[in-house]
Parts: C-alpha cells; sequence; structure tokens
C-alpha cells in the first residue's frame, strides 16, 4: 500500500511552527507559491477594497499601515501594488522603496519603514509633506507599531516631521484612524478581530482545491490522521463545536486585550492538522503516515492537542506565541470531579457510562482508543508502576482538552466545560457580559451584584456579602492598606441621586461604571472588565483567593477604589461639605453583623 505525496500538504507545513527567518516570511511563502505553482491560502483582507478605491481616487490620502508583525501589512502592500498594476518583477527587486506613475499622481510604495538606508531617509521628508499638504505625491507605508514612531523621531528634524510625528502619536494613542485637517488615514491591524479572523483562516484552509490531491491516498477516508484532523477542523460532523470553542478562546483572547496575528493563526491552524511528536519538525507529511499507523501512534497526531502545540518540544511551545497565549487558559490542567471520574471509572460506573460512551468509546480515533482502554484497566488495577501512572495521568489530560472542544452544547451545563480552564467564569463572561451587552441588553443583576461584593470584599478587606452598595474605606488616610475599616462614604448601585453602578460597552470592551454625582463635573469612575479581573472580582465574591493572577489585580483594584476616592473628595468639595472641627474628629468604623453585612460604629477622637 502506497501514499499519494500532496503537494499541497508539503505546502501547508510552511504555514507551521518550523524555524524560519520572520522578516523573509511573506517573501518566502511567495517564491514557494511561484515554485510550487500552489493556488495561495486566501483570507478575505478587510481593508483591501478600501486601500485600492483610495489610490484609484482623484483625491487619494496617503496610508499608514501598522500593528505587530505577522499582521498582513506586506500582504497588503503586494496587493495593492498588483490591483494597481504595478510589476510584479518590480515588487520582487528587493527595494525598499517603490514608486508607481499612475494619471496625476505617484504612489510610493514603504513596505517596511525599519528597512530604510540611510540614503532613503529624506523620503520621510516628502511623506510628512504628502500628510500635511497633500498634492500628487502620495504613501502607502507599513510599518510595526513598535517602529513606527521611533522611525519618525530618527529623520531629520523639520517643522513638517514633527509636526506630523505628534499627529501620529495622537491617532494611536486616541484609537482613531484619521485626523480632519490631514492627509492621512492610520490603519492599525492589530484591532482586526482575531476571533473573525481565525475562521476565514480555517474556511481558507480546509476548503483549499489542495486537498483534491488526497482523492488518490489509499489511507484517506479510514486511517490518516491528517486527513481526520482537517474533517474536525471542517465541523461536519460535530455541528462545529471544535471550531466554536476555539473561536470562543480567541474571542476572550481579544477581550483580555491579546491580540494574535493572522500569520498566527496560520501557524496555529497548520500545526492543529498536521501535529505529531514523532514527525519530523513536528509536522506530518504523506510519506510518514504509513509509519505512524504501523507504530500505532496516529492518536498523538490529535488535534485537540495539536492547538496547544503538544507535538512540541516545552521549549519551542513556549516560544511560539500562539501556543504560549493558548496554554494560560489551562485547558487540560484543570478538571472537576465529574469530567475526572467520568473519564477514569466511567466504564464501570452506571451513572457515569452515558456520558462516557457518548463521548469517549463513541471516538474510537482520539477518545478510548484500545490503547487508552489498556492503560485505563491497569490503572485501575494498580497493576502499574510510577512511570505508567504519571503516562495515564498525561492521557487524562489529553482527554480533558479533547473533552472542552467536543462537549456538546446541551452537556454544558452539567459537565461544566469552564471547570478545565483556569478562568471557571470565562464562559459567562463571553456569553452574559460581551455579547449580551453587544446585543443591547443589560446584564443580569446576580451578575452585577456578584462583582460588587468581590470589589467591596477587596476595597474594605473585610468578608462582606454587601451586594447594593460599593463602600468606600480607608485605614485613616488614603494608603493602600489591606484592611480599610475607616468609612468614607457608600454608593448606591441602583440609581438613587445621581449614584448608580452599571456593566456598559465601550469601544467594543465591557466596562464597570460608577456615577457618583448628578453634576457633570463629577465625572462616572469605570474599570475595564477583561477577563482577569472579571475571574479576579468573581472569585474573590465566591470566597476564593486565586493566587495565580491575583497581585496584578488586587493593585489594580486598588487602584480604582483610588479614583473612587479621589471623585468623593471633588463631589464634598463642589458640595461645599463642612470641615471637620478641629478640636475632635468623630470617625465611623466599619463592623460586620453576624450576616456579613457592613454597618458603622462611631468613634470620637479628642484633640488636647
Amino acid at each position: 500500500m502506497t501514499t499519494y505525496q500532496s503537494s499541497w500538504i508539503n505546502f501547508l507545513r510552511q504555514y507551521g511552527p518550523i524555524p524560519r527567518n520572520d522578516n523573509m516570511y511573506d517573501e518566502a511563502i511567495q517564491r514557494s507559491i511561484q515554485r510550487k505553482g500552489m493556488e495561495p491560502i486566501k483570507v478575505e483582507p478587510e481593508y483591501l477594497p478600501n486601500l485600492i478605491e483610495n489610490f484609484n481616487s482623484g483625491y487619494p490620502q496617503t496610508i499608514i499601515l501598522t500593528g505587530t508583525a505577522g499582521d498582513g501589512k506586506t500582504f497588503y502592500c503586494r496587493e495593492v501594488w498588483t490591483a494597481l498594476g504595478g510589476p510584479k518583477e518590480v515588487w520582487d527587486n528587493g527595494n525598499t522603496i517603490k514608486s508607481l506613475e499612475l494619471p496625476e499622481k505617484t504612489i510610493f510604495f514603504i513596505k517596511d519603514l525599519s528597512e530604510l538606508s540611510e540614503e532613503d531617509k529624506n523620503i520621510i521628508n516628502n511623506l510628512a509633506d504628502s500628510i500635511k499638504n497633500g498634492g500628487n505625491k502620495v504613501f502607502l507605508v507599513a510599518a510595526n507599531d513598535g517602529q513606527l514612531i521611533e522611525a519618525w523621531k530618527k529623520a531629520d528634524y523639520t517643522y513638517d516631521v514633527a509636526e506630523v510625528t505628534g499627529i501620529i502619536e495622537d491617532l494611536l494613542v486616541n484609537e482613531k484612524e484619521e485626523h480632519p485637517d490631514y492627509n492621512l488615514q492610520l490603519i492599525n491591524l492589530s484591532r482586526t478581530n482575531s476571533a473573525r479572523t481565525f475562521q476565514k483562516v480555517v474556511k481558507s484552509v480546509v476548503e483549499h482545491p489542495g486537498w483534491n490531491e488526497c482523492g488518490n491516498c489509499l489511507y484517506r477516508e479510514s486511517t490518516c490522521p491528517i486527513w481526520e484532523n482537517r474533517k474536525r477542523l471542517k465541523g461536519t460532523d460535530d455541528n462545529n463545536v471544535l471550531k466554536s470553542r476555539l473561536t470562543n478562546l480567541l474571542e476572550l483572547c481579544e477581550l483580555n486585550e491579546v491580540h494574535i496575528p493572522i500569520r498566527h493563526l496560520l501557524l496555529l491552524v497548520s500545526n492543529m492538522i498536521l501535529g505529531h511528536p514523532e514527525a519530523k519538525d513536528k509536522l506530518m507529511s504523506c510519506n510518514q503516515i504509513p509509519k505512524i499507523l504501523e507504530d500505532n501512534s496516529a492518536s498523538k497526531a490529535s488535534i485537540y492537542r495539536n492547538i496547544f502545540g503538544e507535538n512540541l518540544n516545552p521549549r519551542r511551545r513556549e516560544q511560539t506565541e500562539i501556543f504560549s497565549i493558548l496554554n494560560r487558559f489551562g485547558i487540560g490542567t484543570e478538571s472537576n470531579n465529574l469530567i475526572d471520574n467520568m473519564l477514569i471509572y466511567g466504564n464501570d460506573e452506571p451513572e457515569l457510562f452515558n456520558l462516557y460512551d457518548k463521548y469517549m468509546l463513541s471516538d474510537t480515533y482520539y477518545g478510548a482508543d484500545e490503547t487508552f482502554k489498556a492503560h485505563q484497566k491497569s490503572y485501575l488495577e494498580g497493576d502499574v508502576d510510577k512511570e505508567e501512572s504519571q503516562e495515564f495521568i498525561g492521557r487524562l489530560r489529553s482527554q480533558r482538552q479533547r473533552l472542552f472542544f467536543s462537549v456538546d452544547d446541551n452537556d454544558v451545563e452539567e459537565i461544566k466545560i469552564w471547570d478545565l480552564t483556569t478562568f471557571k467564569y470565562a464562559g459567562e463572561f463571553l456569553e452574559s457580559v460581551y455579547r449580551r451587552l453587544g446585543n443591547e441588553k443589560r446584564v443580569q443583576p446576580k451578575i452585577l451584584s456578584r462583582l460588587v461584593k468581590g470589589i467591596n470584599r477587596i476595597s474594605t478587606g473585610l468578608l462582606t456579602k454587601d451586594t447594593d452598595k460599593i463602600f468606600l474605606s480607608t485605614s485613616g488616610s488614603h494608603s493602600q492598606s489591606k484592611i480599610s475599616r475607616v468609612f468614607e462614604s457608600e454608593i448606591s448601585v441602583r440609581p438613587s441621586r445621581g449614584e448608580s453602578v452599571d456593566i456598559t460597552l465601550e469601544n467594543g470592551k465591557p466596562l464597570l461604571s460608577v456615577k457618583m454625582s448628578l453634576s457633570p463635573e463629577i465625572r462616572p469612575v469605570s474599570l475595564k472588565l477583561h477577563l482577569v479581573r472579571y475571574e479576579f472580582i468573581s472569585r474573590v465574591a465566591e470566597g476564593e483567593l486565586p493566587g495565580s493572577f491575583s497581585r496584578e489585580c488586587y493593585e489594580d483594584l486598588l487602584a480604582f477604589k483610588s479614583r473612587l476616592i479621589n471623585q468623593l473628595e471633588a463631589r464634598r468639595k463642589l458640595e461645599g461639605a463642612d470641615e471637620y472641627d478641629s478640636d475632635r474628629l468623630v470617625l465611623e468604623l466599619l463592623r460586620l453583623n453576624n450576616e456579613g453585612m457592613l454597618y458603622t460604629r462611631s468613634v470620637e477622637v479628642e484633640f488636647e
């Protein structure tokens, strides 16, 4: 029996986690496309139609593309060049600056601002003139976000360069694309939503015509792990549960202000399909499939393990950004009793067998295959040494990873799949906060109450159960003491005399907003609710101490408290609050009653 050697599979391997010079990534892929005659992986570019329309218009703007490495800046430049009729051989000539003569205008392309030579750096003066004054010279410029301002500051000083540098800084800081007085669009590709881009990448890869080459392979339908992984990623057999769960993780990354460039998403998808720890470069190719099947090691190619780079050695995995990011969710290392009991005892326990049958026995490829069942039996009978026991525990970890991406939506509440992650409130944060707000619905009162309780516990240092007010207290000064008993004020959660606490969306991100006054001079105090903060506050409210990420979050909440107290002082001044008596001071000290509710007790301090 022989395999068909697919040039498409060999091409897809190049997108995976293999050593390469990242600065030459786009060029290397393009050379491979030309050499193999391969149709490229096409991901619908979000901004391309607008860029082409801009440069074809009678009054085009200069455009600067910024973002992290791998966001597709070089791709956009090349596609615009081609769409406007630029010769391919000129694009490939290696020059950093290229120009294209069009009727009544010249377009200059700078595909990497940081690569300008000393002789070429005077082009920045022309670029500044184009941005400030317009004219018949316009530019399309690509620059990594960390290098964009640096390149401008290194340019020869002129008033125009200094002025435009300030404008670019302002646009970056304020997350805006245009300034009405300047001929410039600044497009930050890092603001492109990774979750939406991921779905485009998956569609482009799994539906690529290169898969037609697999039609001649004898291993395709029954045993080939490459084809099996492609089928699972395509999602026809699981109602897209795998794709949906991974999209959720990427959405949570975005909400946690972690952006994943398209290059890393391509790497992820390539590794999901081709990853295997015993393959060359840890990525399968067609000629390795017979040996993998002969060695009975197809289960090591599990797409669910490959999502986290488990086919790579630990050092390589940690150095590959996408796997480092996804592994922060801790999927597989966390669990709950139901899941572990089902995995270990499900075959013999009647009350667990239905779940075991549905999610383990039914998946003979990556679930309860013969190897897993043999290890399970030996483990239960105690017929294993320490090494074999650790191997079985490793298999349990892999199965937890698989369960997170395969439990269907009807069983999510029973199995509690988010218990398999470091962030057990992540699903709630995504569905009941972010998406609910996106659908213009209010967050449920029970969620707001929990957050208020958590904030009160952190702010006062006391195990209060109060949920209808935010208590502001200090330790007698504005020091950030762990326990703060000196009562300053309370803020009603329900709207009352200008006070309220609510959760809203601002720039597409959830925000806890505390209003303290009807006066426009006393502005609301806000706290961004990204995933880690939401988890921290929720766990504190429920009496848990999440030490793994508590320090930074704790300091963030104390800073939030300080801003609330500062606004309280501003409100007092606006309202003309009475000054303290110089001879005595009455302090209101916070106490907890038997029900865990806060109350105050007055203590008078006299001065001699």
